[in-house]
This record gives structure tokens, sequence and C-alpha cells, in this order.
């Protein structure tokens, strides 16, 4: 398997993310809005809160703000968001009911291990794991696609990172790298969109888009530079109590942003410039070719000023009109009518 644009279909994930709060039936609930919304895969987060962080760790500014419940850590935030590995198991299970691909993102060298235990055959490296040696080593041993997000990152760092990966038995082919911003919600002049365009240049390889922007454009402005994979966070209220939510899309986005993003791809057609089936019937109402602007009598030798160009356009071209000039006409034309190659002498 390898993430690839097949048939002009980008990847699109739904980041459930831990916008679960904890609680399997809304962790459903998000799969049904994602199943419903027709992406190919809702993503949660996979780890053990003892194997990410340090009990002194600190939430992140925009974490902080998001919860607001007075406790700054980072530790007791994420113990509550675990999820263990029965219910992996329901997740996968009822993701196969709803017709959509499980996935999650690893924090830990021991959630990796649960992950291929589950048969996870696609592995998320997040912006933060991106200068993780281990972790890298851990998943470039895997064999499996792997789609690398770089929040934070600059261009060593994910040159460092594809080594890493590389170097532990991941071929180039079977990576994707995600141009990212991790700040929730991203600025608009903090996206540097064509950073993705730049990635692509620089190491050869495909690229996508992990968005943390509110809104769709963003995603689908990213789709049509290329993007071959899109992630974005959603959540079922914007309102709920949790890290993520505020920047999250609300289902009825999710779906738009969905359905754009397939216009586009559609739009996007084969770089070859041709005339469209369906323009084709337009061709002659739209162009114009040589009519005469008078009266004109047999054996008149025809000048620019004796023609004028009209629709429709099933006749001469107007772009025949330096081999026009100085031809004899054969018969009596009228003012309007449209010239024919059999009226004239050549």
């Amino acid at each position: 398997m390898s993430i690839s644009k097949t048939k002009n279909k980008v990847l699109i994930i739904a980041e459930a993310g831990v916008n679960h709060n904890g609680d399997i039936n809304l962790a459903k609930k998000l799969i049904d809005v994602a199943s419903d919304a027709g992406v190919d895969y809702v993503k949660f987060q996979t780890f053990k809160a003892e194997k990410l962080v340090s009990k002194s760790a600190k939430k992140a500014e925009y974490q902080e703000r998001n919860i607001g419940d007075g406790d700054d850590s980072q530790f007791n935030m994420l113990k509550s968001l675990e999820l263990d590995e029965a219910t992996h198991h329901e997740l996968i299970d009822y993701c196969n009911q709803k017709g959509i691909r499980f996935l999650s993102t690893a924090f830990d060298l021991e959630s990796v291990d649960l992950l291929n235990k589950l048969g996870i055959d696609l592995y998320k490296v997040p912006s933060g794991e991106i200068t993780n040696y281990p972790y890298l080593k851990k998943i470039g041993s895997m064999g499996n696609p792997v789609i690398v997000s770089t929040g934070m990152a600059d261009m060593k760092e994910i040159a460092d990172a594809l080594n890493a990966l590389k170097e532990a038995g991941t071929s180039q082919e079977q990576i994707t790298v995600l141009h990212c911003n991790t700040e929730y919600p991203t600025p608009m002049p903090d996206v540097n969109l064509l950073a993705m365009k730049s990635i692509q240049q620089e190491f050869g390889i495909k690229v996508g888009y992990s968005d943390h922007t509110l809104g769709i454009e963003v995603p689908i402005a990213a789709v049509a530079l290329g993007a071959i994979c899109i992630e974005k966070h959603f959540t079922l209220d914007r309102n709920m109590e949790g890290p993520d939510h505020k920047a999250s899309l609300e289902p009825n986005e999710l779906k738009s942003m969905v359905t754009a993003i397939r216009n586009i791809e559609a739009a996007l057609g084969n770089g070859v410039k041709h005339a469209s089936v369906s323009e084709m019937k337009n061709k002659d109402v739209a162009r114009k070719s040589i009519h005469l602007a008078k009266d004109l009598s047999i054996g008149h030798i025809l000048a620019e000023v004796d023609l004028i160009m009209k629709r429709p356009g099933n006749g001469i071209s107007p772009m025949e009109l330096p081999n026009i000039i100085g031809l004899k006409i054969k018969r009596n034309l009228e003012e309007d009518s449209m010239l024919n190659w059999e009226d004239l002498e050549k």
C-alpha cells in the first residue's frame, strides 16, 4: 500500500483526535459524522500519558485558553483523554460497520506497538515527534506508508526526519510530507501554504497539508496547489470543552470541505488544453466566421473593407483573412451572408 493520488482522488483524513473527550459514545458520533461527510479516514490519537509527558509539563497556551479549567498540567489533561486497547478494538469495529477506515496517531513507542498489533497499515508522524529519533526509527522499521506532519519544523529538520525513516527501512515512495502550522487556530499570515510546494521541490516527495486554520478555504487551496492528502480537525460542536474543539470544523463544515475538495479534484483535470466535450456544442455559436459587409458582384476582388467577422463560427475562420484578401468572387453575394470557399476563385 502507498499513499498516492489515484484517479485524481485526494486522501482526506478527518482528525477526531481527542475531541471525543474520553467518551467512547462521543467517539462513535464523530465516526458517524466523518462517514457521513465522505472522508477516507477518521483519525484518533493513541498514547499513554506516562510515556508522552512528564508530570511537570505545562499545557500549551491554546490548550489552557480552550479548556480554561485552571489546571495547567498537560499530564492531567492527556490522562483523561487516553483510549485503551479495548476501546481501540471497539472503534475499529464501528468504523468497519460505517464503511470508513480507522487511523490513529501514536505518540510513544508503546503506542506504535499497539497500532501495529491492531493491524494499522498506515502511520502518521505528528509534528511534535518530527525530531524524536527513536520514534522515527521505530516507525520507519514498520515497512508501511508514513505521513509526516511538519509543524514547527524547518527544512533541515524535515531532511533529518526523512533520512531517519529511510535509514530504518521506509522508502521515499512510501512517505507523504504534510505542510503544517502548529497553532490552534493558525492565523492566515502564518499558513505559508507555498511552503508545501517548497517541500515538494526540495525533496522530490509527495506532499499534502494538515490544517489548523478556521474555515475550509486553505485546505481547498492546498488541493489546487497539488496536495494529495488533507488532514483537518473536526468536532461535534466547537463550544464543547477540550483542547482542540475551537480550531475544528463542525459537521456541516466538514461535509462542505469534502464536497469542495472533490470538486477541485474534478476541476484540475489532466493539464492538456483542448476543447472539452461539454463546450464543443458552443463552439460555432460563440466563434465567428467571415461574412460580407456589403453587396458584392461577381468578379469583385476582395479587400478587407468588404468583410466583417460575425457569428456563427461554422464558416471560414477569421484567421484565414490574410488568405482571402485578393481573391475573386465567383457569384453575386449579398450583405451579411457568410462567405464560403466555394464562392471564391483561388
